[in-house]
């Protein structure tokens, strides 16, 4: 007999963010009323955030396989081949939602969620990053928000011990109301011994695994599906708690349990917590479970059904075990102090029953719940291209020095060193380029290898073309990796949208999709995990676009990579790529003129292509000494960033028309290099001979940056006006 004590009512049925026509779905699917926790089940598998119901049919056009492919999307994370016998696993995902209610533990959670989804696969983390997204700087929560939520990363990451070697962080009025917290995260694994979710065997034990399941976190995943409004305080208590400390435990717990040859399946408790891990692992496996929740270890008393199946509480797996390995798995969890509790079984009913106190609580067709949630193909429009603003229509600032400042002193363009500062870079010891840089690098330990990463977006371009500015997203991400040496493997992405219920931003969404699509092909680099985020909205404004993807490459000798900032005095300057023409959307555009207006810079991929393999190869021969992307701020804000990571100066020269394009332009495909001068020649013929477009500018040296006729700062004043805002507006509280 199923219990059911709870009316449900069309309020309750709104509150769990379920439409009429899906309760009709519900009712037509099990033949009856739901039980309350049938509702919550329902409420939480069928929801954006785990159900992918909005966004699913857009993410099945994008490129997700390739030969290096291991395992593409669909599992807790993507893995790609990295030669010897090893692999690369890694993923991001937002926790947007909890960290703006709650922002340290938002945080902190979303760190540990997503290094959770890395060593679920067996592979331990070696690398994180994450992309952050503000509020105007002088809105009344953004400070509060921005010192939260950096403590709260720091603080996971710190203590579980996993080096942060890149990411972002960006300040738009259109965040007020929404923050983004996307967290990234890579571990190294074995090829061939990779584990998966999928259930298989009929009645095989299921096992909780790590610490006890609390009240914290409960609706947590329905709430990050809806849009805020005036109740967001009363949302707090859906925010999870976390423990690095006991996350810890547990990744030497599992890695240890992995040589057992005990795991069959494990899944993270995510997202709906228990109900989505056990519905997923017995759905993708054919298979029903039966859950007795009595055995559920539990930290609070008279917890609920409903409150068990729904909390969030942080830290915890879910396993299928290998019967006869019961005794060694127990003994491995009870050493590390966790918990190991078999609370079910895999059965071939391919339903999902869960008993508490001796009574069925739901049993539902675990098929629909899992596998065949609503799909929906949402209405969308074309987005309106604006059009395109010549360099000449643009006004040139009347003091190019102090445009400069202007770009790497403001809060978009300066320093992020307060913030990193306060992350731990080198623990593991294998960091061999930590933030600051295009991107991060370690080594890969007993090996000469090395893994690079970066994680990028614009934004400004993607609201003003979609479509050119999801191309332009993965291609800077290529050329971050491409500028430190390495080759681009494959991306992940985290697509942070509004209301997809509103066919404007349904339209953005598919523009960048179709733009992401395009720009993996081209590049090689298949998306193979991901995450989207969707309902970023407050009181019906949603943020800008931002489909931010993080990227990996491979570099064969990691000593050979190179760093963005000038290494010797008298080395030539040379430009890769062509001149600065494109001011619409750019940096110079919105910090010193003060407009958001025009349209992106066109991404040519394949000219990215043939750059960024010219610099690598250039780079592993090495005629390159320094190599640095061209992009926010355009070529003076390249330059001026090169010259600030090295304290040197340099001297070049810019001319003919539309002066302020070249320095400011942010034309896409382009690069800052330095070579020796006795390299110059040959460069310069490699470069004729491979169609690439390259522009002496000058040398480095000295301790001013000079554009002849036009701008002479010293480096101290560059560096002072680039480093001081970040840790003068926290201060100012």
């Amino acid at each position: 007999m199923i219990q059911n004590n709870i009316e449900i009512t069309p309020d309750l049925i709104a509150a769990h963010g379920l439409k009429e026509d899906e309760y009709q779905r519900i009712l037509d699917l099990i033949g009856r009323e739901p039980t309350f926790t049938e509702l919550g089940i329902f409420s939480a598998m069928w929801n954006e955030h785990c159900s992918y119901k909005s966004s699913k049919k857009w993410l099945k056009t994008l490129p997700t396989k390739g030969p290096r492919v291991i395992q593409g999307p669909g599992e807790n994370a993507g893995v790609v081949d990295i030669d010897d016998g090893q692999a690369v696993v890694f993923k991001m995902e937002s926790h947007n939602h909890p960290s703006y209610i709650e922002p340290y533990q938002g945080a902190a959670t979303g760190v540990g969620g997503i290094l959770r989804d890395v060593f679920t696969m067996g592979a331990r983390p070696v690398a994180a990053m994450n992309a952050l997204r503000f509020g105007e700087p002088d809105h009344p929560r953004t400070r509060h928000l921005v010192s939260g939520v950096v403590s709260g990363v720091g603080g996971y990451g710190n203590s579980f011990g996993v080096p942060t070697v890149g990411g972002e962080v960006e300040f738009h009025k259109s965040y007020n109301g929404n923050c983004l917290v996307n967290a990234f995260a890579a571990g190294l694994a074995d090829a061939d011994k990779i584990f998966l979710s999928e259930a298989k065997g009929v009645g095989l034990p299921v096992v909780y695994l790590g610490a006890k399941t609390g009240r914290d976190g409960v609706g947590g995943a329905t709430m990050a599906s809806a849009e805020f409004d005036d109740t967001i305080e009363e949302k707090r208590p859906t925010v999870q708690v976390g423990d690095p400390f006991t996350e810890k435990c547990l990744l030497e717990a599992c890695l240890e349990l992995m040589k057992t040859g005990a795991v069959i399946a494990i899944q993270d408790m995510g997202a709906a917590g228990l109900t989505c891990s056990a519905v997923e692992m017995g759905a993708k496996g054919n298979l029903g479970i039966d859950l007795d929740l009595d055995k559920v270890p539990a930290r609070e008393e008279n917890m609920s059904a409903y409150e068990m199946m729904l909390s969030e509480s942080q830290e915890r797996m879910l396993m299928v075990l290998e019967p006869s390995k019961e005794d060694v798995a127990e003994a491995i969890f009870k050493k590390w102090g966790l918990d190991f509790a078999i609370c079910g079984v895999t059965t071939d009913t391919l339903r999902f029953v869960v008993k508490h106190h001796g009574e069925v609580m739901a049993d539902l067709p675990i098929k629909e719940l899992g596998d065949l949630a609503p799909e929906y193909d949402r209405p969308w429009v074309q987005w309106q291209e604006p059009e395109a603003i010549p360099a000449a229509k643009i006004e040139a600032p009347a003091d190019y020095a102090a445009a400069l400042l202007t770009l790497v002193g403001s809060a978009n363009g300066c320093s992020r060193r307060w913030v990193y500062e306060q992350y731990d870079t080198l623990i593991q010891g294998n960091s061999a380029a930590t933030p600051g840089g295009d991107a991060g690098v370690i080594r890969v330990e007993g090996t000469q290898k090395g893994l690079a990463f970066t994680v990028d977006v614009n934004p400004r371009y993607c609201y003003a073309n979609p479509f050119e500015g999801g191309k332009q997203a993965v291609a800077e991400t290529y050329r971050n990796l491409s500028a430190v040496g390495a080759l681009p493997l494959a991306t992940t992405d985290n697509l942070n949208f509004g209301n997809p219920e509103k066919p404007e931003i349904m339209g953005q969404f598919v523009g960048c999709i179709k733009g992401i699509g395009e720009a993996c092909e081209v590049l090689e680099t298949p998306i193979v995990s991901g995450n989207v985020s969707l309902y970023n909205e407050t009181h019906g404004e949603g943020i800008l676009p931002t489909p931010a993807i993080g990227a990996v490459g491979l570099l064969n000798d990691v000593t050979k990579r190179v760093g963005s900032a000038f290494v010797g005095e008298g080395e030539v300057i040379v430009v890769l790529g062509g001149e600065g023409t494109h001011l619409g959307a750019t940096q110079y555009m919105a910090e010193v003129l003060g407009r958001e207006e025009g349209a992106p810079p066109p991404v040519d991929l394949e000219q990215e292509k043939r750059n960024g393999t010219f610099v690598r190869e250039a780079i592993r021969v090495g005629r390159i000494t320094a190599a640095h992307d061209i992009s926010g701020g355009g070529l003076a804000v390249a330059l001026a960033e090169m010259a600030i990571s090295s304290q040197m100066g340099a001297n070049v020269k810019v001319s003919g028309e539309n002066i302020h394009a070249q320095m400011f332009g942010e034309d896409q495909g382009r690069y800052v290099v330095t070579v020796k001068p006795q390299e110059v020649a040959t460069f310069i013929e490699d470069a004729i001979d491979e169609g690439i477009n390259l522009i002496e500018l000058g040398s480095t040296g000295g301790s001013q940056l000079i554009f002849e006729g036009l701008v002479t700062i010293s480096v101290e004043d560059l560096s002072k006006a680039h480093s001081k805002w970040f840790p003068e507006y926290m201060a100012n509280s």
